[in-house]
């Protein structure tokens, strides 16, 4: 069993295989439902890209728990040169192992000052999550679906700084997932605030995936 919570923004936690992993930590964004002295048990925290919204609080919590720090290979190296003991600095294409979790780590279109931007999919279990980080529409985003056949997508869908809901839909059409959380909006003024647009236009492009909209704090398990 899979279990995703949302933390607001980009910030998730993933349950799986016996193991916590969080992706993107800003436990400080206005929506989260956390404060960082809640976060306690932590195996793995996964960074898409440098920018502050999406490297948060990654550090702190790498001491805190004494998880381990997954990102590209530059990226990888800023952090541990700011103390965080366990690192493993990858790249696109790569996978990493770590126990009985699989990190694959994937393209994404943005812009990162340490490394590239990525996405990352997810698998133990017999199951796939594909968190596309900050990205914008591409069109191989169908080989993803094609190859790692995810389970669970994780798509951004605010506009201004990633694709705005009618590409994020379409990038649900190019990636066909089973379900799909939207994520990355309300955050700031500049964002889209609701996901209901995003929703009706999965429903046009890509009525057999099942749209799941999450709440700040909301968990979902499948």
């Amino acid at each position: 069993m899979a279990r995703i919570t949302w933390l607001g923004h980009a910030a998730f936690q993933i349950e799986l295989v016996d193991k916590v992993v969080l992706i993107d930590p800003w436990i400080g964004n206005p929506k989260s439902p956390l404060r960082l002295i809640d976060v306690s048990k932590v195996d793995i925290v996964y960074v898409t890209h440098d920018h502050g919204d999406h490297l948060g609080e990654a550090i702190e919590i790498c001491k805190s728990t004494g998880a381990t720090f997954v990102a590209t290979y530059e990226l990888g190296n800023y952090v541990a040169k700011r103390g965080v003991k366990k690192v493993i600095g990858a790249n696109i294409g790569g996978s990493i192992q770590v126990g009985d979790v699989k990190l694959r780590l994937v393209q994404a279109f943005h812009t990162a000052s340490k490394g590239a931007p990525t996405g990352v999919i997810v698998e133990g279990e017999g199951r796939s999550i594909y968190h596309a980080g900050d990205t914008g529409l591409f069109g191989d985003m169908h080989l993803i679906g094609e190859l790692y056949k995810p389970d669970m997508a994780l798509i951004p869908i605010g506009g201004y700084y990633t694709m705005g809901p009618e590409e994020a839909a379409e990038a649900v059409k190019l990636i066909r997932p089973k379900m799909v959380i939207p994520m990355h909006y309300g955050t700031f003024p500049v964002l889209v605030q609701s996901p209901d647009d995003f929703v009706e236009k999965v429903r046009e492009r890509a009525p057999g995936v099942k749209v799941i909209v999450l709440n700040p704090g909301e968990s979902y398990e499948f």
